[in-house]
């Protein structure tokens, strides 16, 4: 059991999966047909849960602190002027990973939102991270824990997501996946979103308030 400044853990069923090494995170799959298809409630839903990455080198794990979500018809969005080889997994249903290049320097993970053809999904900006340090620091050439994750280069960067995970179920056991260990968020900020020139008043990005793990300015996550 893992508890956080701003998360009141609970017990998870006897379904999970134990991570190794670190503290053990009791972790079991979501299931899609109770997770929100709306793009802003499934930002807020995901805060709180817990990503899953299985390596060969062993198995790591980070609790969702911050979100943003990208919709249908947000000029922001991949998707606004429709599907193009690159974006086709933000087409798919609900929990499947949406993964890009961004500027040539860093992949971000996104999960697509709504029913198959919406083309929307929300963006993983930051994760505290639970177990398997070890094999995050590796990843990160020894950042400190703070900031292993702590934006979403970071993020896939200490992950080694990449394109090869591209169109994933997410919400299934594989390389990637995201799971609940019971956890519910006690407050929940949001803001606007970070990086932007499209889109950049629309208060779309979500946070755990209070954690220590999120991105951006200060003034941005109070």
């Amino acid at each position: 059991m893992v508890r956080s400044k701003s998360t009141v853990a609970r017990r998870a069923d006897d379904r999970t999966l134990r991570a190794t090494r670190s503290p053990q995170v009791a972790v079991r799959p979501l299931e899609r047909a109770r997770v929100p298809r709306d793009t802003v409630a499934l930002a807020r839903y995901l805060l709180g849960k817990i990503l899953v990455r299985q390596m060969a080198a062993g198995i790591a794990t980070g609790r969702i602190v911050e979100t943003e979500a990208y919709l249908e018809t947000d000029p922001a969005c991949h998707a606004f002027r429709g599907m193009t080889s690159r974006n086709r997994s933000l087409f798919l249903e609900v929990g499947h990973a949406y993964v890009y290049l961004c500027y040539g320097t860093s992949y971000l993970l996104n999960v697509s939102s709504g029913e198959a053809g919406t083309g929307a999904g929300v963006l993983l900006r930051a994760l505290e991270p639970l177990s398997g340090f070890e094999h995050l620091r590796r990843a990160r050439s020894g950042a400190r824990r703070r900031d292993l994750a702590r934006g979403p280069g970071r993020l896939t960067a200490a992950l080694a997501v990449d394109r090869r995970h591209d169109g994933i179920d997410l919400f299934a056991r594989g390389p990637v996946w995201i799971g609940s260990d019971g956890t519910e968020i006690e407050s929940i900020g949001e803001s606007v979103r970070i990086g932007l020139t499209k889109g950049a008043d629309a208060r779309l990005r979500y946070f755990v308030a209070g954690s220590d793990y999120l991105s951006g300015a200060r003034r941005l996550n109070v």
